[in-house]
């Protein structure tokens, strides 16, 4: 039996895959514990998970510039933020902790998330065996096509990261820090990423959902036969989030279907009863009992909705939003609508689109069969225990 490290980003969304995969490791008789900071990572793994935090808190400096700026930024600027005000801080943040949690729980395979680069630091440096977790498809496709002088700077930065924290020659030589040489766990398939010729490490395993806690209540006596409609944004600040709430309302005013809406209540207002707003709900089991998702292109939320055949309607932000939404809209399973200038004809529009022509829900339906014969996390941890 083998012991399983996973280093984690403190974002929900890279956390809650690497749940569902490390219970399947635990079913099949190994130990799993996970690196990370304690929020949001102990709120989501369940009582009899191990975290072993990196620090007690994100550092300041970054949480704010997370909460301020970056949410008002767009296309190569977003990006260029991303990585010099969040993933480069943060892998240097993350490195110390990361390293006593080796010490401590002395892995035989450690698991690094895409966004947290210090795991893949100190497995190069100590010479683990490691995978990376892909938990969004964006950075295997060429996302910096258009943008060759942000590639340029990313890679040399990940250079310099990893002479910085005394990674030997020979392991930098082994490519790209953020794709493990041994194994990248795919939490997609080609026949949503869309291109299908890729290394033979890279494990294409589906959407790993099973087992993950759902603690939010949800008043389910409320749903009765209409058509249902989930519409979720993920975190947005309160301007971008008001706007396009507003336009949610207008675009379904007539009461011919339920919607539910994801959003703090006091920046949507009053709504009709046939609208339902909710900070938080159960995702997964509420996607079973709607009709459509309208969403902004969240890897997670996608891969959940197309998982069990439901058509999109993707809203794209920033980061790598637009790329999944091209993903769905490329694939014939939803259609890309503008976040920035949406209008209310527009979204109501596309939502009818979606609920009324079956090629949709047939393209999200095939697509959610290719998840179910890729494996999931019982696939992930079969390639996990290949490298011990």
């Amino acid at each position: 039996m083998g012991r399983f490290l996973f280093v984690v980003p403190p974002l929900h969304g890279h956390i809650n895959p690497t749940i569902s995969v490390g219970q399947a490791l635990r079913d099949r008789g190994h130990t799993v514990a996970w690196a990370g900071y304690p929020d949001p990572a102990a709120s989501l793994l369940t009582g009899e998970a191990d975290l072993l935090p990196v620090f007690e808190a994100l550092p300041s400096d970054i949480l704010q510039d997370l909460e301020g700026k970056s949410r008002s930024l767009r296309g190569a600027s977003a990006l260029h933020f991303l990585w010099e005000n969040f993933q480069l801080p943060l892998a240097r943040a993350m490195v110390e902790g990361v390293e006593r949690a080796v010490d401590l729980f002395e892995p035989d395979v450690l698991v690094a998330d895409q966004q947290a680069l210090a795991g893949a630091v100190v497995a190069r440096r100590r010479g683990l065996h490691w995978a990376t977790s892909a938990t969004t498809t964006a950075e295997l496709t060429d996302l910096f096509a258009r943008l060759p002088r942000i590639r340029e700077w990313i890679e040399q930065a990940l250079v310099d990261l990893q002479r910085e924290f005394g990674v030997p020659a020979e392991a930098m030589e082994k490519g790209d820090l953020r794709f493990s040489e041994q194994l990248v766990l795919v939490f997609s398939t080609p026949e949503l990423v869309g291109w299908p010729k890729f290394p033979a490490e890279y494990a294409f395993v589906g959407p790993s959902m099973v087992g993950r806690p759902q603690r939010e209540p949800f008043p389910w006596e409320w749903l009765d036969e209409r058509p249902r409609v989930l519409v979720s944004l993920g975190t947005v600040n309160a301007e971008m989030g008001q706007r396009f709430y507003a336009a949610v309302l207008e675009a379904f005013k007539r009461p011919d279907r339920q919607v539910i809406l994801v959003a703090p209540p006091l920046l949507v207002g009053p709504t009709p009863e046939h609208i339902l707003v909710r900070d938080r709900v159960p995702q997964l089991a509420l996607l079973q009992r709607v009709d459509a998702v309208v969403c902004h292109g969240g890897h997670n939320t996608v891969c959940e909705s197309l998982a069990r055949g439901l058509p999109l309607v993707v809203c794209p932000i920033k980061d790598d939003q637009p790329v999944i939404a091209d993903q769905v809209a490329k694939s014939g399973a939803g259609v890309r609508v503008r976040f920035g200038r949406i209008r209310p004809a527009a979204l109501e529009s596309a939502v009818d689109d979606v609920l009324q022509n079956p090629a949709y829900r047939l393209a999200a339906e095939h697509i959610g069969a290719s998840f179910r014969k890729a494996g999931g996390e019982l696939q992930a941890a079969r390639r996990l225990e290949a490298l011990i």
